[in-house]
């Protein structure tokens, strides 16, 4: 299998409220759009978005299941600045922040915030990342 990963697909319990929550409160852009799914372009991975019942029926797994997924979804931003301009716009939209933006101890700087199913986002600069001309970040 070459090492890409192209797609992640969020099961959500209210799929029109997710979409919502994406496209108006973090202001992403539909792509694709179809009835039942949405996916959002975001960076060189695209982010779906579908009812958690059906995405667990395709998987054959059962959809029930709560607590710590054991994974977080994680946004890099370009300054200690931007996590905080990005922490406050959320707070002013009543997203439920999860963590407050604070320095941590692998020496960047993040915040954690909640989507309406509760999946964890962390919004992160991390001086160890530098971006490439696209805007995706370059481990190596």
């Amino acid at each position: 299998m070459n090492q890409h990963l192209h797609l992640i697909t969020l099961g959500v319990k209210d799929f029109e409220k997710s979409k919502r929550f994406y496209a108006e409160t973090l202001g992403w852009k539909i792509s694709r759009p179809q009835e039942g799914i949405a996916f959002f372009q975001a960076g060189g991975v695209a982010l779906a978005i579908y009812p958690r019942e059906a995405l667990a029926e395709d998987a054959l797994t059962s959809a029930n299941g709560s607590g710590f997924p054991g994974f977080t979804l994680a946004y890099n931003a370009s300054s200690e600045a931007e996590v905080d301009e990005i922490i406050a716009d959320l707070k002013s939209k009543d997203v439920k922040i999860m963590k407050e933006p604070q320095k941590v101890f692998w020496g960047g700087y993040s915040s954690y915030f909640a989507d309406p199913d509760g999946h964890l986002w962390e919004v992160a600069y991390n001086p160890f990342f530098p971006f490439d001309e696209n805007g995706n970040l370059k481990l190596e």
